[in-house]
């Protein structure tokens, strides 16, 4: 057990996975059922735990595979970055859908009819993923019978060119450790829904993304735009060989500042010295 992340290792002691038997050891072994986020967006959590910390959130219409379910607790797995962990039950709907587009937008409003002068039911967030129905008027009615303002709506297959256009989006934004939303997000939070907004399939947390993301940049190499700059804990992207983009505890937001500058007081303050710099 100890060569698996339990990140990304649906097992405990008492429950695992099916297709784990014979890799992990545990009492007993299940078939997960998939089931989808219903809420706008929910936590994923270590444990159990309602004032435990966050490891990341799961946005609406994202797949989860479910292993158990207890005393209002799922445990399961997500499928777009394998993380495991605990998150409300009530949020997850085992129902037949198959997302059409996604939120290309930091925020957009739900609405019980197509009509944007009548009061918001609901809202979504980036990278949240619905099945539409048809569209109407200027308005795209989606499974639940709610609607969405269309401009706000994306194909699935359609995705953005520039990711480093979409992580500024999110400038002045609220940190938030674990989060991945423009309520508040997270050095790491902030890169993965950048990426994936491109396409790119990220892992959540910064070790992951320095292993298995692009190639690393030889020193002396000019720096460019969407070069991803790594600390032991902390990752950022360059909007050029000068600016820094990142979540991060100092500003308590996002910001774009020198990246020069950035680098000095991360080294003496916080994550000491830059341990790479990877090219996508």
């Amino acid at each position: 057990m100890s060569e698996y992340d339990p990140r990304r290792t649906p097992a405990r002691e008492d429950l695992a996975a099916l297709h784990l038997k014979g890799f992990v050891t545990a009492k007993h072994y299940i078939e997960g059922r998939s089931m989808r986020v219903i809420d706008e967006v929910i936590a994923l959590r270590p444990r159990p735990e309602s004032d435990c910390s966050i490891d990341t959130q799961v946005l609406h219409g994202e797949e989860v595979i479910v292993y158990d379910i207890d005393e209002g607790w799922a445990w399961g797995q997500l499928v777009s970055d394998g993380y495991v962990g605990y998150m409300s039950a009530d949020a997850l709907h085992k129902m037949p859908l198959t997302p059409t587009h996604y939120v290309p937008v930091p925020r957009t409003f739900l609405y019980a009819t197509p009509n944007m002068k009548t009061p918001p039911v609901g809202a979504l967030t980036m990278g949240a993923k619905v099945e539409v129905r048809a569209p109407r008027d200027d308005f795209m009615q989606v499974t639940s019978g709610l609607f969405i303002w269309a401009a706000h709506l994306t194909p699935i297959e359609k995705t953005r060119s520039d990711f480093v256009t979409t992580a500024e989006s999110f400038i002045g934004m609220p940190y938030l450790w674990g989060g991945k939303t423009c309520l508040g997000l997270d050095c790491s939070g902030l890169v993965q829904i950048a990426l994936q907004a491109a396409g790119i399939s990220a892992p959540r947390d910064t070790d992951m993304m320095q292993a298995e993301l692009g190639k690393d940049v030889p020193e002396g190499t000019p720096l460019r735009r969407g070069d991803l700059v790594f600390w032991k804990g902390h990752v950022g992207l360059l909007q050029d060989a000068h600016r820094l983009l990142h979540a991060n505890g100092h500003h308590m937001q996002v910001v774009s500042e020198s990246f020069a500058e950035a680098r000095q007081r991360i080294a003496a303050k916080s994550y000491g010295e830059i341990v790479a710099i990877k090219r996508l």
